[in-house]
Order: structure tokens, then sequence, then C-alpha cells
């Protein structure tokens, strides 16, 4: 064996020598020389930019197993070998000073005196037309992506979701995966329902959602593709931009637009992960030092007991069973009577009428600030094409002006549904409030937080035996006393519209803000429901 041969094909390179043409050469130059062709490598599709491939690596690998056996490496063309001018001088370099190994182009004699500077030069010359080659083609395939983006073409792999599709004309075009988009459709609608991203990961792994570590939600929830938009990379004074895409959204506009603004001013996530046996970890506050309380099972004598306890402080614990009991209770008291959800409905129905005139003054007023908005980013498109302001400007503006017009779009969204059937279906989950409790313990785990937290705004603690807020949402403060006396519940800080709500336990009186009421109701209880499971009446 006095030769073995290396052949490559790289579709990156845009190869126009097939690999049975450059083995042909091979071995047709071996033969016109004389040598014994021992093995010949092959290398279908690797870059040429780098030598970290694997079947170089074969080769050499070969080579050093039989050292002092192979005495050339045969390549049809240096460009062939590499396309990196300073790696491939090098490499050639390595392998004569160690293998004793002569690397020949098929153009080449078989004596070619590789220390003759004149040869250094035309090799080095080769590898450097063949290197601005490359670049060339990485330039031109980098400004068609540009173009295919530009017109709303996503053109590499399809991220989660989705699935790499043709449209009539054979070029790249993404289709909804069915069997996935709804677990993307869920972590946006968690997401903006204020779960902290390790539960939402936690849910939708267990729905088949594949992807592990902490950035797996967060390269969903800013990737533009899901809401049927294209970011358009970066290009000498053109900046990053987002444009409308071809293909069908995920998740709408609006949805993603909302999610980019809590991602700017919620960077952390929760650090706290509770377990279903724990619904109070991570909300619950000490009553020492107002740090998040957390949970777990010491071990007792004859078996395991729940305990709370202060992550500051630990000689703070409290019963978990003797906490949940309690809490129990303080729900069961919040739940409302059938006398009140009866007013509560009769209230909304009078107020109706006066609600669709204002709604149809609001509507005007949205539209003509989201014209104004929309004048406002086309004003910024045209300062920046006339550089007037960089890509740093375009970049901050064009975010803050696509939140506030899809928080308009919401808006409008909302003000044109049919608010009479809309209200008759939201008043069909009133009869629920009559037993939070089951509510309660009918949630997931997220969905009880967003219930706590939205009930209890400014935070829950546990002090003297009794459970306190420093202030509850209006809507379920018809029984502050009753509570206090009952030895559930004190409010700190009781809002001054305590008294203008009616109490809905025993002796409850007619109230003029009934229907606030309600919509403070649907907005705590159901709607954190709703936003996390995608059917307002999974609890029916």
């Amino acid at each position: 064996m006095d030769a073995i041969g290396y052949v490559r094909v790289s579709k990156k390179d845009q190869s126009v020598h097939s690999l049975d043409y450059q083995e042909k050469s091979i071995r047709d130059y071996c033969e016109r020389n004389h040598l014994v062709l021992g093995s010949l490598f092959v290398d279908d599709g690797e870059s040429s930019y780098t030598f970290d491939r694997p079947d170089y690596i074969a080769l050499e690998n070969f080579i050093k197993e039989h050292k002092k056996k192979v005495k050339y490496l045969i390549v049809f063309d240096h460009d062939r070998f590499s396309r990196n001018l300073p790696e491939a001088l090098q490499k050639i370099e390595s392998l004569e000073r160690k293998h004793g190994l002569k690397v020949i182009a098929t153009s080449e004699p078989l004596d070619i005196d590789t220390s003759d500077p004149s040869v250094f030069l035309l090799r080095a010359f080769k590898y450097l037309i063949a290197n601005q080659e490359l670049l060339t083609i990485r330039r031109r395939a980098k400004v068609s992506a540009r173009h295919a983006q530009e017109s709303g073409r996503y053109v590499n792999q399809a991220p989660y979701g989705y699935l790499n599709g043709r449209d009539a004309a054979n070029r790249n075009l993404l289709t909804i995966d069915q069997t996935k988009s709804y677990i993307v459709q869920k972590i946006y609608r968690d997401f903006l329902a204020g779960v902290p991203r390790f539960l939402i990961h936690k849910e939708i792994k267990e729905l088949g959602f594949p992807q592990s570590g902490n950035g797996a939600i967060f390269r969903i929830l800013t990737n533009p593709l899901y809401a049927g938009l294209v970011r358009v990379c970066a290009s000498g004074k053109y900046p990053e931009k987002i444009i409308q895409a071809i293909h069908e959204p995920i998740v709408t506009q609006s949805q993603y637009w909302r999610v980019q603004d809590m991602l700017g001013l919620n960077k952390r996530a929760m650090k706290s992960k509770p377990k279903d046996e724990f619904p109070l970890k991570g909300v619950l506050k000490s009553p020492c030092c107002d740090t998040n309380m957390t949970a777990g099972w010491s071990k007792g004598k004859n078996k395991y007991y729940l305990y709370y306890r202060c992550i500051t402080h630990s000689s703070l614990n409290i019963s978990g069973t003797m906490l949940h009991d309690k809490f129990n209770e303080l729900l069961r008291n919040l739940s409302f009577t059938q006398s009140y959800i009866d007013e509560i409905i009769k209230e909304v129905r009078i107020g109706l009428k006066d609600t669709l005139i204002v709604r149809d003054k609001q509507l005007k007023i949205a539209k003509d600030q989201l014209a104004g908005i929309e004048k406002k980013i086309e004003n910024t498109e045209k300062n920046l094409f006339d550089e007037v302001i960089n890509g740093d400007t375009y970049k901050k503006w064009m975010k803050k002006l696509s939140a506030e017009k899809a928080k308009l779009e919401d808006q409008m969204s909302y003000l044109e549904t049919d608010l009479e059937d809309f209200i008759n279906q939201e008043l069909l989950v009133l009869p629920y409030t009559l037993n939070i409790p089951k509510v309660f313990e009918d949630s997931s785990l997220n969905q009880q937080h967003a219930i706590i937290n939205a009930v209890f705004k400014e935070g829950l603690t546990f002090r003297d035996g009794m459970f306190r807020t420093p202030c509850i949402n209006p809507a379920f403060a018809h029984n502050v006393l009753s509570l206090k006396q009952k030895g559930l519940l004190v409010v700190e800080q009781p809002s001054k519209d305590f008294n203008s709500i009616s109490s809905c336990g025993e002796g409850g009186k007619e109230t003029t803000h009934i229907t606030h009421c309600f919509s403070i109701i649907y907005t705590v209880l159901f709607q954190p429901l709703h936003e996390s499971r995608n059917d307002f009446f999974w609890l029916i």
C-alpha cells in the first residue's frame, strides 16, 4: 500500500465534482504513477472549513495505525481537502512532519517538492482562492436567507409545533403540527396567566413535551414564528427586525407581544418549586420576615408529619395539616349564598344596556389610539430608512410600539365581542362560588396559586392561629368581620370600599356595586383557570 485517497462533497460548498468523478480521478492518478491505492475515504456532505469532521478523523486514525506504510494522501484538488487557508497549510505540514506523508492533488506531479517556496506559494494561493470562494458562498447564502426572511418565509429546521413543508411552487413553508401545537398554545396561555415557567415545564413534560433544560420554555416564548412572524437577521447597517410571515400562526400576535412585555419585566423565574401536596408553598409568607415559606415532611415517632417552615428562621414550623384544614375553612366562608348570586345575575342584566353604550365609546377611542400607534410605527420605519435613527433605537421603539399595539388590539377584540352572549356564558360559572373549596380542590397547583394570589393580592401569612393579609380583593370582602370572629382571617388594612359591598352571609344586604363585584369575581376566581386550561367550562 503506497497511497490512500480522500474525496469530499459538501452541499454547503456547492461542489460541482461528484464523489464518483473524484474517485475515478484519484484511481487514474495512482495507476499512471504506479501507486497501490490501499483505502479510499469519503466525506459526503461535511463542511470543508474545519477538520473536525468524522470521516476525516477516521482517515487520520488510519494513517496513525499504518504509520510508515502510507506515503501519499491523494485528493482530487486542494479545495476538496480544505477551504480554510491557515488550517490547511498547518495540517499538510503536520502530516508530513509526524507521518512522513505527502498530500498531493491529482493535478500535481508525484515528485513535487513541497519544501520549494514556489510550491508553497502556489498551494497557498489555491487555498486562498478556495477560502475566498467559501466565504462568497456563505455570504450569498446569508443574503438569500435574508431575502427569504424579508418575504416572510422561514428556511431553517422547523421549531417544535411546526413541520417543514413546501408550497405550490415547491418553496419552504412551515405547516402546523396539530399533534404538538396545543402544547405551544398552553405554554403561552399559562405564562400570560402568571404561571411560573418551571411549573409550565412540569405540566407539559407530562403531556409529551420532549425538550429539557431551563431555557426550553423561554425559547418558545421568545420565538416570533409561533405568532406568524419572522425575525429578519441584521445585515450591515440594517438592524434585526420582525415582519409578518406567510405561515399560519399557532398563537396570536397579541399574545406574543404581551409575553415579550412580561419577559422584559420579569426576567427571573420563581425559585420555589412547590409540589401538589404543598399548595401554600411559595405563596404563604413567613410571619417573622415576610419571605415565602417552604414545606416538607418531618419524621415523627411513628409516621411523617407535614410542616411549613420559614426559610430564614428554621425554628419557625407550622403544622401543614392544621394549615390546610384552616385554609379550607377560610375558603368555605368565602363562598357565596344563592340569594347573593341571584342578585348579581339580576343587576348584571340590568346594567348590560348602559355597558353597551360605554363599550361603543371605548371602541372608538381604542380605534383612534391604534391608528396613532400604526402611524408611529410607520414613522419609525421611515426614520430608520432615512438613517435618522440607528438600529438599536429602532429595535427599542419597535418593541415598545408593538407591545402597545398588541394591548390595543386585545382591548378592541374584547370590546368587539358579543357582550350579551359573553355575559350569559360567564354567569354560568357563578353557581360554583357556592363551594369555593371544591373549585380550589379541583384546580391544578398553578391554578391554586393563581387563585390565592388574586384573592390575597398583597400576600397571605399565618400568625397567632389565624391567616392574615394586608388587603383582600373587594369581591371577597363580604364576610371580613365574620371571618375575624371565627378566627380564620384578619384583614390588616380594610378597604374603604368594604362597606359598599353587600354581605353574602346571613342577613346580607343589597348593594349598588354588585355588577362590579361580579366582574372582579370572574377575573379573580375563574379567568386564571380559563387561561390555564383553554376551556372556560372545564369545571362543568
